[in-house]
């Protein structure tokens, strides 16, 4: 039996177990992070001051960028068209993200200290900022003068193109403090391959079988988690951790799909499991153990990142069917 089979069978019964109730031990609490007046909010990055960005509908019905600190949320603003949403967030408590300006394109912005700053583009109308590391250091993707899309990263007032695999486009999603990117790019085949962008050099991380994956995450030590389609079914994606250029298939996770899109520095991976058509569990796995985060009452979690402390921040359906953003503590 293959070692990956293997994995998958010990990560099914350890599933069934770690959903049953324990005598006498309290549940993992998750908590509704609220809205900023409208009906949807959704929580995309967390710090180790449990400090947690994300993006809400206001009462008018527009998307504005938040930040949540000791229970409140604040309204992040625009850059001039009246939307704006989360990329990332570090612990020096500066937040990235993309907004509308008033002409209708949209650009990355770093917000510090109440000011917004406009980060520009790679010579095209748009760009987007997903990440931001301890140093300042921001990555995202940005159309260039060709109008291609490509990976860039950000330090000190310059963007620097990323460039591809070989296709014409390319999106940087997260990055460590080492200034390690990791994203998704075109081939010169025309499939889209995960990757790590490292001192110059954009390496392929492979996939599954399929034609599709994407890194979402990388941690200090360079671990890397994300998903890929699986050569069986294009409507099938399994989750991936990446270390040491070996790519370990986590599977499916007792699910139809699985999708990591989060890991810290303990080698603490989150995720979601697609368990039917409208049903996603979040779950936290580490060292073989899965845990179920729940939900905020209804039948769907969709985790994002998690912070050294093992603080999970995502979306969660509630009793009523909206979608809040959420916090779960162990």
């Amino acid at each position: 039996m293959k070692k990956t089979n293997r994995l998958i069978i010990l990560l099914l019964s350890l599933l069934v177990v770690l959903m049953m109730p324990r005598p006498g031990s309290a549940a993992p609490a998750m908590v509704d992070l609220g809205t900023l007046g409208g009906d949807h909010s959704e929580a995309i990055a967390i710090n180790s001051q449990a400090q947690i960005a994300g993006y809400s509908r206001i009462a008018s019905g527009q998307f504005h960028a938040f930040l949540w600190r000791r229970g409140k949320l604040t309204d992040l603003g625009h850059l001039g068209g009246n939307v704006s949403f989360i990329g990332g967030l570090n612990d020096r408590g500066q937040v990235v993200g993309t907004s509308f300006l008033a002409s209708g394109d949209y650009h990355a912005f770093l917000w510090e200290a109440g000011k917004l700053t406009d980060l520009g583009t790679l010579g095209g109308k748009f760009s987007e900022a997903h990440a931001i590391n301890n140093r300042g250091q921001i990555a995202g993707t940005s159309r260039t003068a060709a109008d291609e899309s490509h990976a860039f990263l950000w330090h000190k007032g310059k963007m620097v193109d990323l460039g591809t695999l070989g296709g014409s486009a390319s999106v940087a999603r997260a990055l460590n403090d080492e200034g390690e990117v990791v994203g998704e790019s075109n081939t010169a085949s025309g499939e889209t391959h995960p990757f790590l962008w490292r001192k110059g050099k954009m390496i392929d991380l492979g996939l599954l079988g399929g034609s599709f994956g994407q890194a979402l995450a990388i941690n200090k030590r360079g671990e890397i988690v994300g998903f890929s389609y699986t050569s069986s079914a294009e409507e099938q994606t399994t989750a991936f951790h990446w270390y040491k250029n070996k790519l370990t298939n986590l599977g499916t996770l007792g699910g139809e799909s699985a999708i990591a899109t989060g890991i810290n520095n303990r080698g603490e991976i989150v995720g979601q499991i697609r368990i039917g058509p409208d049903e996603f569990k979040g779950f936290l796995w580490h060292k073989g153990k899965l845990t179920d985060l729940g939900s905020l009452g209804g039948k769907s979690t969709f985790p994002e990142a998690i912070n050294e402390g093992g603080q999970v921040v995502g979306t969660s359906t509630t009793s009523s069917g909206e979608l809040h953003a959420f916090l779960w503590k162990k």
